[in-house]
């Protein structure tokens, strides 16, 4: 008889947790700083807005081919280290130096230069990227099988990771800044010697400040994100390896062979009904949120302040960082409480419909007469992201326990984990699109001081009506969610059994 292994995980320690939130919050910090910096390839390195939407959209079609691969071969990986730690280790390395290289351009370089720039570096940034967030999501779903330390373990990440959307409003006052990263004496005299007016003199001066602002922050942001992102690699602890039966040879010579199995797995996990149901519902409700997340920056400067920017200040930052403290402090722990006490899918339901209480609160919140109102609705909205990824991350670690029970091993945290977040990225490029698209239907004119009251009126609602229908039609999709806790634990009760563990 075999000997038996004691694997079974229960409790995460906290170093450990702390560890994991840390990797969580550098896969917040550094697409929160890229949406940022990409304003100013337009305004600091005076890159044409047709060519800045190339280079947000092309590589996101390059990340959409490498997640999968990525998931598969952290999957199969064979390691004293573990299958995820020695990737998360070298991709935090690569993640955060080729991020501060990223944004190493120069205005005085031609355009076309800093285009290929741009994008050439951007690929490889994503290789490095995927190669720590991919197995990342696959070890959080491997570092527990407890049921409701799956939900304890991703609250706590989750509210980490909120640390990010407090901070990277303030990038743009940051870059801005000429007391934080001045100019030096030498481009400011390279300026003045031109001869130029007084306006274009400042013109030039402005835009060489923001360049100055996004190469050094860059360098900042890839530092602190490299130094967290080792956390996760060093002190986690996921699933013993060495437990794990039929992991394919990873080679080039095998890679034919490993193409079809991979395609062979995502045609496995693509049956799987909860698996799906958690796919869908976030799609409707995460980009349901991201279609209309500048919408309420729009309200704020030209319906509650009229057009003028100087009034709205720091309104809108505040605005976005009061949402993440909400989230964090407040949204987070009640939804870990709710889930533990009348399980997942019933707190995902009770969340979703608390964050549509709050888009409709933002009629009223919205007030050009008491700007304090913004922050009114704020809590309520909260439920909606804030339980989103706390609760599906947790639900998809006991797919993943499904799909062992009827598919066998190797387990497939990487290939889920990466799928999931495929169609994150994919559901959030087709709504940067479909922004534009509602923001041209309802008549915002983004050449106006002063918008018409009509355009403004349809902005507000659809602000409202799109994130509440979309969070609405996820309730639906995951009403039938049929993994619930009783049968969550019966398919451990079966693998610790079929695993002989104790």
């Amino acid at each position: 008889m075999a000997e038996s292994k004691n694997t079974t995980r229960g409790k995460v320690p906290i170093v450990q947790k702390l560890s994991f939130g840390a990797g969580h919050l550098v896969l917040n910090l550094l697409p929160g700083s890229l949406s940022i910096f990409m304003f100013f390839l337009l305004s600091a390195f005076g890159m044409d807005p047709f060519l800045a939407g190339l280079l947000g959209g092309l590589p996101r079609l390059f990340d959409a081919i490498t997640d999968p691969i990525m998931g598969y071969i952290t999957d199969n990986t064979k390691s004293k280290y573990g299958r995820r730690r020695p990737y998360i280790f070298i991709g935090a390395i690569l993640s955060g130096i080729l991020f501060a290289v990223l944004w190493q351009l120069d205005a005085a370089n031609s355009q076309l230069y800093n285009f290929w720039y741009f994008l050439i570096f951007s690929m490889i940034f994503l290789i490095g990227n995927t190669m720590f967030a991919t197995p990342l999501i696959g070890l959080g779903y491997e570092m527990t099988s407890d049921y409701n330390e799956r939900t304890n373990l991703m609250a706590f990440s989750q509210t980490i990771s909120q640390i990010a959307w407090m901070v990277v409003p303030w990038f743009w006052v940051i870059i801005a800044s000429p007391d934080i990263f001045p100019l030096g004496a030498e481009e400011i005299n390279r300026i003045g010697a031109l001869g130029l007016g007084e306006e274009e003199t400042k013109r030039m001066t402005e835009q060489a400040l923001q360049a100055n602002g996004v190469r050094k922050l860059s360098v900042v942001v890839g530092i602190i994100c490299m130094l967290l992102g080792l956390l996760p690699a060093i002190f986690c602890k996921g699933i013993d390896a060495s437990a794990i039966e039929n992991r394919k040879e990873i080679s080039l010579s095998k890679v034919w062979d490993n193409l079809k199995d991979l395609f062979a797995n995502i045609l496995l996990v693509s049956k799987n009904k909860p698996f799906m149901k958690l796919c869908g519902a976030t799609f409707l409700v995460f980009n349901g949120f991201q279609l209309v997340a500048s919408f309420s920056y729009f309200i704020i400067v030209y319906y509650m302040f009229s057009g003028d920017f100087a009034s709205a200040g720091n309104w809108p930052a505040w605005f976005s960082t009061i949402s993440a403290f909400a989230t964090a402090f407040l949204v987070i722990p009640v939804i870990s409480w709710m889930a533990n006490k009348y399980g997942k899918r019933t707190a995902f339901v009770i969340s979703t419909v608390i964050s549509i209480v709050g888009y409709i609160l933002k009629w009223w919140g919205f007030n050009p007469d008491n700007p304090w109102l913004m922050f009114m609705p704020i809590p309520f909205i909260s439920f909606g992201i804030g339980g989103l990824f706390t609760l599906m991350m947790s639900m998809t670690a006991d797919v993943c326990d499904l799909d062992e029970l009827e598919n066998g091993m190797p387990r497939k945290e990487g290939t889920f984990g990466a799928i999931y977040w495929w169609m994150v990225k994919l559901g959030q490029a087709i709504a940067l699109v479909l922004g534009g698209l509602v923001l041209k239907l309802v008549g915002f004119d983004q050449n106006a001081t002063i918008q018409t009251a009509e355009a403004m009126v349809n902005l507000r609602l659809a602000d409202i009506i799109i994130p509440a229908v979309t969070a609405a039609m996820a309730i639906g999709v995951m009403w039938n969610y049929g993994l619930s806790e009783e049968k969550a634990k019966e398919i451990k009760e079966r693998l610790v059994e079929r695993r002989g563990e104790l």
